[in-house]
């Protein structure tokens, strides 16, 4: 058995003792977790759903940024049907399912592959130290310092200078060099320009942001006599700092269990270890949800525009795309 086979068999098996840990820890406590999960309305329900479009398409927008600055402009309906296609590769097994999806639907609207996934790799790397960025106030609460405004305040106080690494084109070409070699992967053709990395890094800010909205809604509504200010942290941020973290466990598909398990440690405090399972249950629910309605979208502009039909499909309906021209 290949190394890649022995990876793939232990990201499945891991993924599914994640699952099924979670699984378990929820049905323990099922009778708590579903009265609090009984207090979300129908309209609450809703606004979470909608809040939790947003951060796909700000994220979409940010990645079509980064490969407009490295060559390749796209209209937002081609990008959309590309990225939002290839994101469901983050639910499979494997770190490489989407950057794979997004260079062959790219190659089809003259993308070079190199570039694709330079991009790919780029969006995330930036995404995730956004989410460090935007998460590091409720560090104090997954640690269990507490949450006041005198520690939080010390935290705050660090986000000056990562914004500042993260808003810098020199040093973060340069880190994103280094990762690239020490990956031994190809350069970037030419570096990021300081405009592209503001606008994508402000994109990258807005969506955790918004994806921290949905979980504050949730949690208010599930939640009694909480302090504002602390679910306030513990939401806004602290969905980011689970999200980004769980980001770096490549071994799970889409950080499965680990972002679930960081939010209830962090929330569990401010409400309740009842009332953070029901959050990150619906949340997770809403986020896949979300994934796959824009997915559907992206799969239909991409399969009528012939970015995902098979060379026999577009040769019978006379349509030649570069990559036929290539052969």
């Amino acid at each position: 058995m290949t190394r890649a086979r022995v990876l793939t068999a232990l990201r499945i098996v891991l993924a599914l003792l994640v699952v099924a840990a979670v699984a378990l820890a929820v049905a323990r406590n099922w009778a708590e977790v579903s009265k609090d999960i009984d207090r979300i309305s129908g309209g609450t329900f809703a606004l979470a759903a909608l809040l939790v479009c947003i951060p796909p398409v700000l994220t979409m927008l940010g990645w079509r940024v980064l490969l407009a600055d490295l060559g390749t402009p796209l209209h937002v309906a081609p990008a959309g049907g590309v990225f939002f296609v290839g994101q469901l590769g983050k639910y499979l097994p494997g770190a490489v399912w989407s950057i794979v999806a997004q260079a062959e639907m790219g190659a089809r609207l003259e993308i070079p592959r190199r570039r694709s996934a330079v991009v790919a790799f780029v969006s995330v790397a930036l995404a995730a130290i956004c989410g460090l960025i935007v998460g590091l106030p409720a560090l104090p609460l997954l640690l269990g310092l507490g949450g006041g405004a005198a520690t939080t305040g010390w935290f705050l106080l660090l986000v000056v200078p990562l914004l500042a690494v993260v808003l810098y084109p020199r040093l973060l070409n340069w880190g994103i060099a280094l990762v690239l070699r020490v990956l031994r992967r190809e350069p970037l053709e030419h570096t990021l320009s300081g405009r592209a990395v503001l606008t994508s890094s402000a994109l990258f800010i807005g969506a955790w942001i918004a994806s921290g909205s949905h979980v504050l809604v949730l949690a208010r509504a599930t939640s009694s006599g909480y302090d504002g200010g602390r679910l306030l942290l513990g939401t806004l941020s602290g969905f980011a700092l689970a999200s980004s973290l769980a980001m770096f466990s490549v071994l799970l598909p889409a950080g499965v269990g680990v972002r679930e398990g960081l939010l209830v440690l962090i929330l569990g405090p401010v409400t309740s270890t009842s009332a953070a399972t029901a959050v990150v249950v619906i949340s997770r629910f809403l986020t896949v949800m979300a994934d796959v309605v824009f997915a559907l979208l992206g799969w239909a502009y991409a399969r009528s525009h012939h970015l995902l039909t098979s060379r026999e499909e577009r040769v019978a309906e006379h349509v030649v795309v570069p990559e036929d021209r290539e052969r």
